[in-house]
């Protein structure tokens, strides 16, 4: 007689245990997004980073199927924003448009509530762009030498913006060329690089680093004048604007970049998601051409290329942060 209720043998029920957890696993991939997507954005509305988001986040939405919500949350650097995407749910549903600055923040802020490399899972760089240094035209000078000898006859006078605090690499720019050329100028910092571009043009402020998207339209108005451009070859966009470097500031190099991160722990299904998302929507035309028409390289790549650059871009901006002694808290 045969025993009806023999146990299954052991193989069998963890083959069926890990069945059901596939199982569940693939229906929770599949169904992110299941709600809107909070994109969370450092910086005032108006400025670069915002702009970029908001084109980004248009073309992300339509291709996740649910709306992308841009979320601005301006102050501290963008470490206020970063701190409210680093203690989210890591479910996908709330992301990190970040800009180059984050590197340094690290280093800039001893009591951040996070790790600026750890607590993020990166997703991927969208774009790449220079600094270009600006000035109301009505000021008296026209080229960057004429700058700095106006600031080393007067230091401590010049007054220049910074968008966004310290962490960003406009900011950073701007402190990397106080050191290169000895020069002592003053900074005032604004919420993001809108607030920071209104105070250029009102005459507020004598001098600005900016990034081309956010600063072309008034350079080619004629209300901005552009001094240089950070990269060491010039800008596709400013063909006409010498770099820093032809300008006798040597190895002056300062490249920003943008791109999207996830809270750590994010699921790899959603971040691989996401970064094909990312590639597919930069190879558009019209993405394409605006990023060109900004200034912008177009970026792309994958999550482990977006983490090596951070990784490097930490430590070169830490290193060099330390070793000017800045500290913002």
């Amino acid at each position: 007689m045969f025993d009806t209720h023999k146990p299954a043998p052991r193989r069998m029920i963890i083959a069926a245990f890990l069945c059901a957890c596939s199982s569940i696993v693939g229906a929770q991939s599949a169904a992110w997004p299941a709600k809107s997507v909070k994109l969370v954005v450092g910086f005032a509305p108006g400025g670069s980073a915002d702009i970029l988001a908001r084109a980004v986040g248009q073309k992300l939405s339509a291709a996740l199927g649910q709306p992308v919500v841009i979320e601005n949350k301006p102050g501290a650097g963008a470490t206020i924003a970063s701190a409210a995407v680093a203690t989210a749910p890591a479910d996908g549903h709330t992301l990190l448009f970040v800009t180059s600055g984050h590197a340094g923040s690290g280093a800039l802020y001893s009591n951040l509530r996070y790790d600026p490399v750890k607590a993020f899972a990166p997703v991927a760089k969208i774009a790449a762009t220079p600094i270009v240094i600006v000035s109301p035209s009505a000021q008296h000078w026209k080229t960057l030498g004429d700058m700095l000898g106006a600031a080393r006859k007067a230091p401590g006078t010049l007054n220049y913006a910074a968008g966004g605090g310290g962490a960003t690499t406009t900011a950073l720019a701007a402190e990397f060329l106080k050191k290169d050329a000895s020069v002592d100028m003053v900074q005032v910092p604004y919420k993001g690089s809108g607030p920071a571009l209104t105070a250029l043009l009102s005459g507020e402020v004598q001098l600005g680093f900016e990034i081309p998207s956010s600063a072309l339209p008034h350079i080619q108005s004629g209300k901005l004048k552009a001094l240089a451009v950070t990269s060491r070859t010039r800008s596709s966009a400013l063909p006409d604007v010498p770099t820093a470097i032809e300008q006798g500031i040597r190895n002056f190099e300062v490249i920003g970049w943008f791109g999207l991160m996830a809270p750590a722990g994010t699921p790899l299904a959603t971040v691989s998601r996401l970064n094909r998302e990312i590639n597919t929507l930069l190879k558009l035309p019209d993405i394409r051409e605006k990023l060109a028409s900004l200034g912008l390289e177009t970026g792309g790549g994958t999550p482990e290329d977006f983490q090596k650059l951070i990784e490097n871009d930490t430590q070169r901006y830490g290193e060099a942060i330390r070793n000017m002694g800045i500290k913002v808290d």
